[in-house]
């Protein structure tokens, strides 16, 4: 039997209404949850800063350390944490930059839950939070010769600010001419299972005894650039994207006929007969599969160029040709080692000044989770920042935006 847990809880005062005020007084913070008390913060290894996770168990009196899925915050010299629900809880680095300071740890999402079943031992999974709404990735699919490439360029041509490509990763060697994070994310056999084990990747293949894949991260870091990420992906893979925690927009490219697709793949006249019969082999099947209900959320079809490169993109809103602005985001503003929080529905107020200046508006801001959506293991987006007034009867959100 453990012993009980010995660290400092955070101080709660009542000086909200409808809220708490958090104040962090060592680099680890307590909650309690339950018959659990999360504790979050520092490592044995206290000079690394790396945020650590350990969970007492009340029913037991024995310390449980989770299994820790997501992308992990980077060290930290102190942060603050609130519970927002059963669900999760939100930590905010201290000494960091608006782009960096919040994560979600989620101890009882859908995602954890699942995970839980599938390793058979205790889960929690990170998610940073993004100040932005970030459009949903597209995923490409359609047999070989269908023209999604051509389709694909002529996006990127007319709107090159707008859309990007997530790199892929794989395990085989590369090549004189090719760079690392650039045409793939190259990485050893070893490395990539394990993130797939920990649920760090959309789609995965092997292919002639290499592994290729699609990695969560790879699909936010283009969303991260204020883009909108596409993905080429073959129907195989496509169903794995679906039944992962990807929130995109679906379609499926489609010849007018198999006759005029196999037109199409003998008039390229840069493959074998061969390599054409094993292509047009794999089309039927990718055919097959591209209308199996709830997979597609669209399918094209690519009877004439012109006219499938217009409906695609009026689909997806672009059809009067003008690329839309992205919204800044105030990721410069820093935000100091020692802060305090307080939450008041669904909006966190955020307290930059020390505790003689807790009463002045210049040093707060109301972070809004109203419109937040995603989660673990991808980021969690829609958060909105800004800044707060104060007046006689207590702190009021500001007109100004971020």
């Amino acid at each position: 039997m453990g012993e009980a847990p010995a660290f400092i809880v955070d101080d709660l005062h009542g000086n909200f209404p409808n809220g708490l005020f958090l104040k962090s007084k060592s680099r680890e913070t307590a909650l309690n949850i339950g018959d659990r008390t999360y504790v979050i913060g520092a490592t044995e290894n206290e000079s690394s800063g790396i945020i650590g996770i350990r969970v007492f168990d009340k029913s037991t009196c024995e310390w449980v350390i989770p299994t820790v899925l997501g992308t992990k915050p980077g060290p930290s010299k102190g942060q603050s944490a609130i519970l927002l629900d059963e669900d999760r809880i939100l930590v905010i680095k201290g000494n960091s930059t608006f782009d960096d300071c919040f994560w979600f740890l989620e101890i009882n999402t859908a995602f954890v839950r699942e995970q839980k079943v599938r390793l058979g031992k205790e889960v929690v999974a990170w998610s940073k939070g993004v100040v932005s709404e970030g459009d949903k990735p597209i995923v490409i699919s359609g047999p070989s010769g269908v023209g999604k490439g051509t389709l694909i360029s002529k996006l990127m041509q007319e709107f090159p600010s707008m859309f990007g490509f997530s790199v892929s990763h794989t395990t085989r060697a590369p090549r004189s001419n090719e760079q690392n994070g650039v045409h793939y994310h190259f990485t050893e056999r070893s490395v990539m299972e394990k993130e797939i084990d920990d649920a760090k990747f959309l789609e995965f293949a092997a292919v002639h005894g290499n592994l290729y894949g699609t990695s969560v991260e790879a699909v936010d870091v283009v969303a991260d650039k204020g883009k909108r990420c596409i993905l080429d992906i073959d129907v195989q893979g496509a169903r794995s994207m679906r039944a992962s925690s990807l929130e995109a927009i679906f379609i499926f490219i489609s010849p007018p006929s198999f006759e005029e697709l196999e037109k199409r793949l003998c008039a390229r006249g840069t493959e074998t007969e061969e390599q054409i019969q094993k292509r047009l082999r794999n089309a039927k099947v990718e055919l097959e599969q591209g209308n199996t209900p709830g997979l597609f959320d669209h399918i094209l079809v690519n009877d004439d160029l012109v006219t499938c490169y217009e409906n695609l993109k009026k689909l997806l809103g672009l059809n009067h040709g003008v690329e839309t602005t992205q919204k800044s985001v105030p990721n410069l503003i820093h935000v100091p080692l020692e802060h305090s929080v307080a939450r008041i529905d669904q909006k966190i107020l955020i307290n930059f000044g020390a505790p003689e200046q807790e009463k002045s508006s210049q040093n707060m801001f109301v972070l809004n989770l109203s419109s937040i959506k995603g989660g673990a293991p991808a980021r969690t987006r829609g958060l909105s920042i800004y800044a707060a007034e104060q007046s006689r009867n207590g702190t009021t959100d500001s007109k100004m935006p971020s």
